[in-house]
């Protein structure tokens, strides 16, 4: 079984609807509707394109590092001796987390960085790259041909930057009840997702057991 539902169909699809169905999970991941309430707060002492620019130095560092680790992911786990097991189990532990914290706030696990110009933390990693969307592309790179997953990181790192870079005129548009009446939308669908991750994870482990 694929690491979460939505996952199901690029395992298997190769084309553009795989390069899609990956990218769609990875924006769920990234929540870049919860995110741009707080990112909005951090940047409002910048001017709008001083925030802009910001934002896209973020989210191309937030790309680099996902590309990275979807190459040398693999071989950096199999020399700490870590199986994909663990890595689906770890993955949707960490995503079960950071979902209850978009479902209840008072249990969010990142704080707000007082930086007006913040540098990789906290909107590269962990609000773009953070520790679930590693653990997918990594998965996603286990099982799909390089360009599929290239294409995926690019096309969900471009559309969470592009929201977070309108943040302040979507803002304006759902106003804060919208935003996290959303947020909270997005963190259920999260919950079902880990905990589908986590399945598959006991799942695979008990077969590699058994083998």
């Amino acid at each position: 079984m694929s690491p979460a539902p939505l996952a199901i169909a690029a395992v298997s699809d190769n084309g553009p609807s795989g390069v899609l169905s990956i990218a769609l999970l990875l924006v769920l991941i990234m929540d870049p509707f919860g995110n741009m309430v707080v990112v909005n707060n951090l940047l409002s002492r910048l001017p709008p394109p001083a925030r802009v620019g910001v934002i896209v130095r973020e989210g191309a560092i937030a790309g680099v590092l996902l590309a990275v680790f979807a190459l040398v992911g693999r071989t950096l786990l199999d020399q700490l001796g870590l199986t994909e097991p663990a890595l689906s189990l770890a993955g949707g532990i960490v995503l079960f987390l950071i979902a209850v914290g978009m479902v209840f706030p008072a249990k969010r696990i990142t704080d707000e960085d007082p930086n007006p110009s913040p540098l990789i933390v906290p909107i590269a990693m962990p609000f773009i790259a953070g520790p679930s969307a590693i653990s997918m592309v990594i998965l996603f790179a286990e099982r799909q041909p390089p360009g599929v997953v290239a294409a995926a990181i690019a096309l969900s790192v471009g559309a969470t930057t592009l929201i977070l870079a309108l943040a302040p005129f979507l803002m304006s548009l759902l106003r804060r009840r919208g935003a996290v009446a959303l947020e909270r939308l997005m963190g259920i669908f999260l919950i079902v997702i880990s905990v589908q991750m986590i399945l598959d994870g006991v799942d695979a482990f008990l077969d590699s057991r058994a083998a």
